[in-house]
């Protein structure tokens, strides 16, 4: 059938879409619509139809930027539009759906038509929750890693070896990572450190470094940086590294089910050529992984999944049951952090967390006294050189100080109204609240504590304060600190924690990080 173009001039998330009048779909003798092949001149494409009565005429087809870009075609020219066969990914998908397990190649065809815009939203939800129902042996998870690796692109460094570390996320204030790779990085070790966006949580590590110097660097623009320095701090998300973790995770997401968690953190330590990795998985009340049986099976699973992918992993269990520090939101973070590297604060809980990790990676490549090791380094000042030669590289001010870090104006302080110690703190809750205030989007948002569990506390003094960037944000955050009970404080601990009836029911929050 010969259509004519309508370039829309918009584009559609990188996904091959096309509109088609209903009329013009009826012609090919169906109602669902399945997938198009337009050829124009030289150049075909195979793209999904969106139908639709009066959009687009009939007679016509509509091109979003995706598809117009490769066919190169103006308005009014006329396409050859036929049916198109369904992708043999679909036969895999089903195949997966049914409870059998899948081979490298059936990993291959889907992952490569996820990224090439080949399957539906549905039909990807359809594998998602096909590996949720029926999960993913070790050796499915070592063949879908490497499919999302080899459909994306790898960073090639001269070093031989490579150190790195992932957090499965579900803590809160941590800033383990942007303390930890100078610390590494000063000591001669390529760690090339790429990040998330906050998906759930209140910042993700590029939302904090982001505060402090450009994370968006292209992948020889990462290389260039680590070649200089021996460490970065880059968002994972403009590399193209294992890029159809991106898509899965918008699938993920609205499901709440995390089903590709192992594939996704170990394709992107491959992709940028990790020989040795520390996952760091917090554990208790408020994380992700609640006991530490269950942080020991994880643990075990991600060794034995490193094995197979040629990766040195151990695996850090830490304490989950507080924020980490004494800042929640991206630039109050990112300030603290700085303000540990340069010594200015001591903030116990996340100088031994980095230092015990920092020593772990050490120790694997033949270090003694690791931890020992990184916290001289951290002391000496070395780790906050490097830092700022990374900050210099990456394209921002090497002499950034803490208070050059904007933060919000608007500020409410939580006060005790009793004396006592500090009994208890909801991770969940105060990533709540610091995301209620506006972090990460607006980065002068969040939250800063005064006291952390066992903390002694007088009545009217200051527990913690949030910041907005405005009064509606303020707002929004007193809300949620009316709603929901986030801190215990009292003179003894307390069996009953709090009192919910029907009318309070909350939907239980779901943690997906990478």
């Amino acid at each position: 059938m010969l259509l004519k173009a309508k370039n829309l001039k918009t584009f559609a998330e990188g996904k091959k879409i096309v509109i088609i009048n209903e009329a013009d779909l009826h012609n090919f003798g169906t109602r669902i619509p399945t997938r198009l092949k337009i050829s124009y001149k030289d150049k075909t494409i195979t793209a999904i139809p969106n139908v639709t009565e009066t959009l687009v005429e009939k007679g016509y087809i509509g091109l979003y930027e995706e598809v117009s870009s490769v066919l190169k075609v103006k308005d009014g020219e006329e396409l050859d539009v036929d049916l198109a066969p369904f992708p043999e990914s679909l036969t895999y998908i089903k195949k997966k759906l049914k409870g059998k397990k899948l081979e490298y190649e059936e990993f291959y065809k889907i992952v490569k038509d996820v990224i090439d815009g080949n399957l539906t939203e549905a039909e990807i939800a359809g594998f998602v929750v096909g590996l949720h129902v029926f999960g993913l042996d070790l050796n499915e998870a070592a063949s879908l890693t490497i499919a999302m690796v080899e459909t994306g692109e790898k960073l090639e460094l001269t070093k031989k070896v490579v150190l790195d570390k992932h957090s499965i996320g579900g803590g809160i204030g941590d800033k383990t990572s942007m303390l930890l790779v100078p610390i590494i990085a000063s000591l001669g070790y390529a760690i090339p450190k790429t990040s998330s966006r906050a998906i759930t949580s209140p910042a993700g590590t590029a939302d904090k470094v982001e505060t402090i110097m450009p994370v968006n660097l292209s992948i020889e623009e990462m290389k260039r940086v680590v070649e200089k320095t021996n460490g970065c701090l880059v968002w994972g998300g403009a590399l193209h590294l294992a890029p159809a973790d991106d898509i899965f995770i918008k699938v993920e997401y609205p499901l709440e089910i995390d089903p590709l968690l192992f594939p996704s953190i170990m394709a992107k330590k491959k992709a940028v050529g990790a020989t040795h990795l520390v996952i760091d998985i917090p554990t208790g009340r408020g994380a992700k992984i609640k006991t530490i049986g269950d942080a020991q099976i994880l643990a075990k699973d991600f060794i034995t999944l490193g094995s197979l992918l040629n990766i040195k992993v151990n695996a850090a269990i830490t304490y989950g049951e507080q924020p980490i520090g004494y800042s929640i939101g991206a630039g109050l973070e990112a300030k603290e952090a700085l303000e540990i590297l340069m010594r200015r604060k001591v903030v116990e809980d996340q100088i031994d967390k980095v230092t015990s990790i920092a020593g772990i990676l050490l120790e694997m490549v033949g270090k003694k006294n690791g931890k020992e090791l990184a916290m001289k380094i951290l002391e000496s000042g070395e780790a906050e050189k490097k830092f700022r030669e990374i900050i210099e590289a990456q394209g921002g001010n090497p002499s950034i100080k803490p208070e050059d870090i904007p933060i919000g104006k608007y500020t409410y302080d939580f006060v005790a109204e009793e004396d006592g110690f500090v009994i208890w703190m909801d991770n969940g809750g105060f990533a709540s609240l610091a995301r209620a205030a506006g972090s990460p989007i607006f980065k002068g948002a969040g939250v800063l504590l005064y006291k952390k569990v066992g903390d002694v506390v007088k009545k009217g003094e200051k527990v913690f304060t949030i910041y907005a960037e405005s009064e509606s944000k303020l707002e929004d955050a007193l809300k949620v600190l009316k709603e929901e009970t986030i801190i215990g404080i009292g003179k003894k601990r307390k069996m009953l924690i709090e009192r919910i009836e029907d009318s309070q029911i909350a939907k239980k929050r779901f943690i997906l990080e990478r």
